[in-house]
Parts: C-alpha cells; sequence; structure tokens
C-alpha cells in the first residue's frame, strides 16, 4: 500500500486549465502577473498553456518559460510531434502528454491499444531526446474510468519511453472516496503495479469536481502516495473545475504539516488578481479566501469568537494573512457591537447606549445588510444628536 509522501510537489494550472472555464482568457501581460505570484507563493510548477490552441497562448507560455521562474514551467501537448515541437520552442521545462486509452475513445480514434501506446511512447522519447532534462508528464486521460490493464500498460510503456510522472485523471470527477471507486486505492494499485515492473515515475493526481468532491478525492491519493496535485485558483477549469489552489495549500500546510516552504499570505493578492480578470467574482462563502471565510456573525458565536476565534474557527486565518472579522447585523449581540465600538474609538460607551446602537444596527440589518465601521460611526453620531 501507499505512504503519505513528506513533501508533495504542487502544480498549479490556473492558465491552462483555468483557461478551459467558458469565457475565460488572461491577456498575456496578466498571465505573466500570475505566473510570477505563483512563483512567490512557491508553487513547484506552473503549467502555463497549450501553444497548439493559438498564437496568442504560445507567446504566453513563451514568455513565461522565459522569466527564469525557481517553479518549472510547463506546457500541455497531444501525443503529436508537432505539439512537443511547440513546446518546446517556448522553452518549457515540464511537458505534459495526454492520451486516453479507455477502448470506447480508442475505438472513436480507430486505433487499437498497441497502436495508440507505440504513438505515446514515440512522442515521448522523441521529446526526451530534443531536451533530455525535460520533466516528461504523460495523463492517460480518464484514467479511472478506462479499463485499468490499458491504464497500467500505457502508463509502464510511457514510464520505459521516459515518462518522469504519471498522472492518474480523474477527468469527470467520477471517484467517490468510501466507495469502490476511491483515489486512495487507485493510486496504491497503480504504484503497485509499476513496482512490480520496477518502474517508479512519480505519480500526479488532477480531480475534476463535477460531485463536489476533488478536494477530498486529492487528499485520497495524496495519503496513498501521490507526489504531485493539480490544482487552479478558485478551482476555475472545465464544467465544475478541479481542485482550489488555496483551499489545498492551507490543508496541506495546517493539517498534514506537507511544506513550511510556502508564502500563503499571498494568496489573496493571487485571488483578487485572477477573479478581476477571469470576471468570475470570489464567493463570499469560498473558504479560505472568501469574505466570510473569517467574518463571525450570530452573537453566541461572536461572545465565544471575541474570547478566542478557535472556539469557531478551525483554522487561524493568519495563515494566508488574513485576520478574523465579526460582522454587523440583525444577528449581532452586544459583544460584537461593543468590540466593534472599540474599532472607532468608543470604548467608553455606556450600556444604555450600546443597546440603544445594537437595535439600530439590527434594524439596518433586517433589511439585508451589514454594518461596517464606517457606517458605525455614523450610526453613533445620529443617535447622540436624538438624546
Amino acid at each position: 500500500m501507499g505512504s503519505v509522501t513528506p513533501k508533495v510537489s504542487l502544480l498549479d494550472t490556473t492558465l491552462r486549465e483555468g483557461e478551459q472555464t467558458p469565457g475565460v482568457y488572461f491577456d498575456v501581460h496578466i498571465k505573466v502577473a500570475i505566473a510570477d505570484l505563483l512563483n512567490e507563493i512557491g508553487l513547484d510548477i506552473i503549467e502555463a498553456g497549450h501553444p497548439a490552441v493559438t498564437d496568442e497562448i504560445q507567446h504566453a507560455v513563451e514568455e513565461i518559460a522565459g522569466r527564469n521562474l525557481h517553479a518549472r514551467v510547463g506546457a500541455h501537448a497531444r501525443s503529436l510531434k508537432a505539439d512537443v515541437d511547440l513546446a518546446l520552442e517556448c522553452g518549457v521545462q515540464f511537458l505534459g502528454i495526454f492520451y486516453c486509452v479507455a477502448e470506447e475513445r480508442l475505438t472513436h480514434h480507430s486505433k487499437g491499444l498497441t497502436q495508440a501506446v507505440e504513438q505515446i511512447s514515440q512522442v515521448i522519447s522523441y521529446a526526451k531526446a530534443l531536451k533530455p532534462d525535460l520533466v516528461v508528464r504523460y495523463t492517460p486521460e480518464d484514467a479511472v474510468r478506462s479499463s485499468f490493464e490499458n491504464v497500467i500498460f500505457a502508463a509502464s510503456e510511457a514510464a520505459h519511453a521516459g515518462a518522469d510522472v504519471i498522472s492518474i485523471a480523474d477527468t469527470t470527477g467520477f471517484m467517490i472516496p468510501g466507495t469502490k471507486h476511491n483515489l486512495y486505492d487507485y493510486v496504491s494499485r497503480l504504484k503497485d503495479e509499476l513496482a512490480k515492473r520496477s518502474l517508479s515515475p512519480r505519480i500526479a493526481v488532477h480531480c475534476h469536481n463535477d460531485r463536489g468532491l476533488a478536494l477530498a478525492n486529492a487528499l485520497d491519493g495524496y495519503r496513498a502516495g501521490a507526489e504531485i496535485i493539480d490544482a487552479s485558483v478558485m478551482g476555475l477549469g472545465e464544467r465544475a473545475g478541479i481542485v482550489d489552489l488555496a483551499i489545498l495549500l492551507a490543508v496541506l500546510v495546517n493539517d498534514f504539516n506537507a511544506r513550511d516552504d510556502l508564502r500563503l499570505n499571498k494568496l489573496p493578492e493571487l485571488y483578487h488578481l485572477v477573479s478581476k480578470y477571469s470576471g468570475l467574482p470570489i464567493p463570499v462563502n469560498f473558504p479560505v479566501i472568501g469574505e466570510n471565510a473569517f467574518t463571525h456573525c450570530a452573537g453566541v458565536h461572536t461572545q465565544a469568537a471575541l474570547k478566542n476565534p478557535l472556539h469557531y474557527q478551525s483554522l487561524d486565518p493568519s495563515i494566508v494573512g488574513r485576520k478574523s472579522k465579526i460582522a454587523l447585523d440583525h444577528m449581532s449581540g452586544l459583544s460584537a457591537v461593543r468590540y466593534s465600538l472599540d474599532q472607532i474609538g468608543e470604548e467608553n460607551t455606556d450600556r444604555a447606549f450600546a443597546l440603544r446602537i445594537l437595535e439600530k444596527v439590527k434594524e439596518v440589518g433586517q433589511r439585508g445588510r451589514t454594518v461596517d465601521l464606517t457606517e458605525l460611526k455614523y450610526i453613533v453620531r445620529y443617535l447622540s444628536e436624538q438624546s
């Protein structure tokens, strides 16, 4: 069986998988800014795009690969020599080659398994011959719904041809922890079968979120010994997207002690950048990064949280450079109002006046708004004038 790796490598694919989100496209100067932030955070691999798709994407991949980042810059490619040539012209250090070996897809392409695997192996050998230090990943697309025998045959031959990484792609978000279709068992079985053949490529997991289980599946794979996990900012990607980067990093750092070299305090800046230029807002209740992720509202919650935020938080917001907040609305209690009054320099307010302020705050909250500190100052001034 597999075992947890001491240090997992992290691959961000916001600039490749993320651009497969309908309507999302980043101009080259924004892509460079995103890549720079990913590099600052400490990502190991930045998948910058699929150069064969458009000339603009090819140019962006070339620009990012030329920045001499600490992270490896990667490109995506079909199992075609022409795709490999374009990627290597961009100067990438990592190349992901994919080919599905599910029987239905092979039939669709009018190819037998042996013919398909020969093509995969030839393209990998070709890429390694052109650039021996290139890290090559082979992905049997939709691996988890394909015949395992087909996957292990293709993965073994890919490794023999020089593939450094085999990526298990849950392309449709099919896997469910705790069922017979789970990624822990799949990763363990694949590693064992490769080991029997004296092969030890690194194993990556690429999990889609169609059932809302991408993160759970990725962690299942990691626990079984996967060495690389794919993610994207806001979980951007095809359909329901993939594993969200910030949530993944927070869990790996806080709960698995998997990395101590990441600058998670840069995540809010990265997320605001991607959100602005993707045109997609960050949901307020989004874990780790959402506006309300560390905001306490209900009276009982705020009273306890003011004494110790961990009464109602399992994650310290400082891990991502944030602080706990108290919201003022119709659910607020006196302790929340007093805390907020202290924040605006009104710490000497007597109880009777504080209760009047609370009444006004609740009145505003019942209209579906929260009272921020600026509005609280206006409320204090207004009620003072009414006394």
